[in-house]
């Protein structure tokens, strides 16, 4: 089981968000950004940042670093490392698990995650066989595209997925955020897109955005 970084809620848990962080952070990366959604002040939502293996990054000169997968060129949707993609996937899956095994409901769960984390929570989502809450996707890109139509599942074809990208991202070009969006929307996924004049980060109007989107994922 991953270790994780977890803020518990004022009342008891009825739902979750399992926060992927992105290459070479951790499991605090996102943790400030939890008082800024604005939540009521008896929510029940548990907060779950999980922190990726150290592994080596090809295209960081096989430094050794928190990621979820390696990165083996320049073109980071190029030669992708499908063994370290589906690992991980799999360290997710076990987070869901424990989260339903500890009374969460799995419609009440939410796989997010930025950058790497955010290529992770979407190939997991995609592929859970139960259906989840949401999946938010920022700064990021639907890697292993070629393998969905084969690995789907129909139990979240309907979930939304909120997507976010910066115009100006040097890391991630948003040509890649927007291809795929447009894969999943020609797929027949609701893609919840919004984009930001602003580069590989998170920004305030964004989190405003995520807020609302959160609270209608869990509104009763």
């Amino acid at each position: 089981m991953l270790d994780c970084v977890e803020i518990q809620p004022p009342s008891a848990p009825d739902a979750a968000v399992i926060w992927l962080h992105g290459l070479g952070a951790d499991g605090n990366d996102f943790r400030p950004i939890v008082s800024e959604l604005g939540l009521a002040a008896d929510h029940g939502v548990r907060f779950v940042f999980p922190n990726a293996p150290v592994r080596a990054v090809t295209v960081n000169n096989g430094m050794r670093m928190p990621a979820w997968y390696d990165i083996k060129g320049s073109a980071i949707a190029d030669k992708q490392d499908r063994d370290g993609i589906e690992a991980s996937a799999g360290q997710i899956g076990e987070l869901i698990a424990r989260e339903r095994a500890n009374g969460i409901d799995a419609a009440r769960i939410v796989l997010a995650g930025f950058s790497q984390g955010g290529a992770v929570a979407l190939h997991t989502g995609l592929r859970h066989r139960e259906r989840l809450a949401g999946i938010m996707a920022l700064s990021t890109y639907l890697p292993l595209a070629d393998r969905l139509p084969m690995e789907s599942t129909d139990a979240n074809l309907d979930t939304s997925i909120f997507m976010a990208h910066g115009t100006d991202d040097p890391v991630v070009p948003i040509s890649l955020g927007t291809t795929s969006r447009d894969m999943l929307a020609s797929a027949g996924y609701h893609v919840d897109w919004h984009e930001y004049p602003m580069q590989h980060q998170v920004c305030m109007p964004e989190i405003g955005d995520i807020a609302r989107w959160l609270a209608t994922r869990f509104a009763h």
